[in-house]
């Protein structure tokens, strides 16, 4: 026997859903069954879900995985499946694959290596295991293997690196292939960010060809515990040849990935190799010996397929709208909501909300089919009687305009105009009314009135703010959730209103800055992601100069004017808080990138961007939970923290006057 069907299967996995969880699991388990698959592996903590957080100590979370384990062990009969969950051993949590052979436990390897940086908090809750160590754990009375171990089933040895272990430089990896290890299993819970899939792909193949081995990569798939979003995309590769890549962004429960691997082959190829050197005679007490009958495998050389919009020249535009898209469609479902309220203003930031929220529909229908559809939703019941596309969104897409006297008639025809080219229902109101209300009782109080002159802010704030109770009392109605619309470069520099424009219980696009939707919304305009089409009503909103449309049309009021140009912004933020470069620096760095400004106007800028930054840090605490789509994130739950409460870069500031006040000309 040479020749082994592999499989990886990627999950969409909710976190402590243990009955959901366990079926996603008996699905793939069956699926690699009727496949022909020998082995298959599984994402990392897959019983569990990777996204508990402070419930991995919670009193049952430990035996219900453990419960759960023992019931899909036995699907595995005439198999070797890997299963992730959580194991407390001696008083200490670990992140296990435990490695099923033909329905029985054959042992728990331990991941090594914990990933405590960026949005992954491992060593909150795990413990490494040490390298090189064997011990026992006992479950229902019956002593199992437990460590860094490598299983040897009836001559095909099998070894596993869990996600990060794969990722730092003393892998271990690295110290299977002197133990002859012909297959490397990798469950994963990597999450999405632009280019990282590359980054992966890379690393899988690098690791079948330097190894030797075949590799095989499961992931996790979609939007499992509310911000982060895994893209799935499972990798089988041998001696640096991928043979297999499964399906990004899907929306369906599982997909599976298989192929038919030579161990021959890759035992012969290592032999040839001068430098390598196998372990003779050491101490074997790592491997765990178990019988397994291996079925004949006939040859297989299905190539690795890819969907045509992996090879797009606009590879980010297509990251963005599938993952934006895929989780929206499990925050509904996953939150059992009835649909979106989005708050429409005619600019960008809602626009692109709107529409990624209809593209969803349009995207999961196209993949799944009107009847799967419908039954991942069968929850709401008004969308039985959705028949079309244009029926599905009206269903789950709720727009509103609100007016205010400031509004102009360009922003609602751009409102409106988009609302019915993606098939959304759409209100429009007007808060004149309201606001007028607000300001007179205000004016009772203080007894003067309220003018442009002295109270810009504040007026400009009950505006924003009189939008809110209206958007959430018809969110509230319909039992939907309600869709807020700030992002990156303006959550940073604090331009929105709380309890105005932030409203809202999920910010798709916070993680986002402002030049990439303004880019983003071209490109959908004129020609959209692969398979579906572009949407020329977004013209009217990408003629219009962004605006909050807050102060009297006579002000021709913009977004730049009131902070800066947003690539200037979005350039100073990356600077100063992905970087962590201080003013002066940031400063420096800026004088050659935009040569097109005086270097008075860019120090203004600078220290706006500081002071700014350090006066609203109260404001990202409040934000709505969002996405994590990249790492320049300034989710301060997740990726980035500052204190709310600081010293302002007074010290680092007054460096950067002095030292502009030296520069000669302008």
């Amino acid at each position: 026997m040479t020749r082994v069907r592999v499989a990886a299967a990627v999950l969409n996995q909710t976190s402590l859903d243990w009955d959901g969880n366990q079926r996603n699991i008996r699905s793939a388990v069956e699926a690699a069954r009727t496949a022909g698959a020998a082995v298959l592996c599984l994402p990392e903590l897959c019983i569990s879900g990777y996204g508990c957080e402070d419930a991995f100590f919670g009193r049952g979370t430990q035996a219900t995985a453990l419960a759960v384990l023992r019931e899909v062990v036995s699907a595995t009969k005439g198999m070797v499946v890997s299963f992730g969950l959580p194991l407390l051993h001696r008083n200490a949590l670990f992140s296990c694959a435990c490695l099923a052979v033909d329905g029985r436990i054959a042992g728990f390897v331990a991941k090594r290596f914990l990933c405590g940086d960026g949005l992954h908090y491992e060593p909150r809750w795990f413990k490494p295991w040490p390298q090189g160590v064997r011990d026992t754990v006992t479950l229902d009375g019956q002593d199992f293997p437990i460590g860094d171990l490598v299983f040897d089933l009836c001559g095909v040895k099998i070894g596993f690196e869990i996600c990060e272990d794969a990722w730092v430089a003393a892998r271990p990896g690295g110290e299977m292939s002197p133990l002859a290890v012909d297959i490397i299993l990798n469950p994963s819970a990597s999450h999405f960010a632009f280019g990282k899939y590359e980054v992966r792909k890379r690393l899988v193949l690098e690791s079948s060809r330097a190894f030797h081995v075949t590799y095989v990569y499961a992931n996790l798939l979609g939007n499992e515990a509310g911000r982060v979003i895994y893209d799935g995309g499972a990798l089988i590769a041998m001696a640096g040849e991928l043979l297999a890549a499964g399906p990004r962004f899907s929306f369906a429960p599982l997909q599976l990935t298989e192929a038919v691997v030579d161990v021959q082959a890759t035992r012969l190829s290592t032999a040839q190799l001068a430098s390598y050197q196998p372990q003779l005679g050491g101490d074997n007490r790592l491997e765990v010996a178990c019988p397994f009958a291996w079925p004949e495998v006939d040859p297989d050389a299905s190539p690795p397929a890819a969907a045509a919009w992996e090879s797009s020249p606009h590879r980010k535009e297509e990251e963005f709208t599938r993952a934006l898209a895929l989780g929206l469609f499990d925050y509904l479902r996953k939150s059992r909501s009835q649909g979106f309220v989005v708050s429409l203003s005619g600019g960008v930031d809602s626009s692109t909300v709107a529409c990624l929220a209809a593209l969803m529909v349009e995207m999961a229908r196209q993949e799944l089919g009107c009847d799967g559809f419908g039954d991942a939703l069968r929850y709401i019941p008004s969308l039985a009687q959705a028949k079309t596309l244009h029926d599905c969104v009206r269903c789950l897409l709720h727009c509103v305009y609100q007016a205010s006297v400031n509004s102009s008639d360009t922003t609602r025809q751009a409102a409106v105009a988009v609302a019915e080219a993606i098939g959304a229902e759409m209100s429009c109101l007007t808060i004149d009314a309201l606001v007028e209300s607000y300001v007179a009782g205000i004016e009772q109080v203080l007894g003067r009135k309220l003018t442009w002159q002295t109270d810009d802010v504040a007026l400009q704030n009950i505006q924003a703010r009189a939008r809110g109770p209206n958007v959430w009392l018809l969110a509230n109605v319909r039992g939907a959730l309600l869709l807020s619309t700030s992002n990156r470069s303006e959550a940073a520099v604090g331009y929105a209103t709380m309890d105005g424009d932030t409203c809202g219980g999920l910010c798709p696009i916070a993680g986002i800055d402002k030049a990439f939707l303004l880019h983003w919304l071209r490109w959908l305009e004129t020609e959209g992601p692969a398979g579906l089409h572009p949407i020329p009503a977004l013209a009217a909103v990408n003629l219009l100069s962004p605006t909050a449309e807050l102060r009297p049309l006579s002000s021709n009021q913009t977004d730049e004017d009131d902070l800066m140009p947003y690539r200037v912004l979005d350039a100073i933020e990356r600077a100063a808080i992905r970087d962590k470069q201080p003013p002066l620096e940031v400063f420096r760095l800026l004088c050659p990138r935009f040569p097109e400004y005086r270097r008075d106007q860019l120090h203004l800028w600078v220290e706006r961007f500081f002071r700014l930054w350090c006066r609203n840090q109260w404001k990202r605490e409040r934000y709505a939970p969002s996405f994590h789509l990249d790492d320049e994130n300034l989710d301060p739950k997740t990726w980035c923290r500052f204190p709310i409460l600081s010293g302002g870069f007074e010290r680092e500031l007054a460096e950067l006057r002095e030292y502009v006040a030296r520069l000669p000309g302008p």
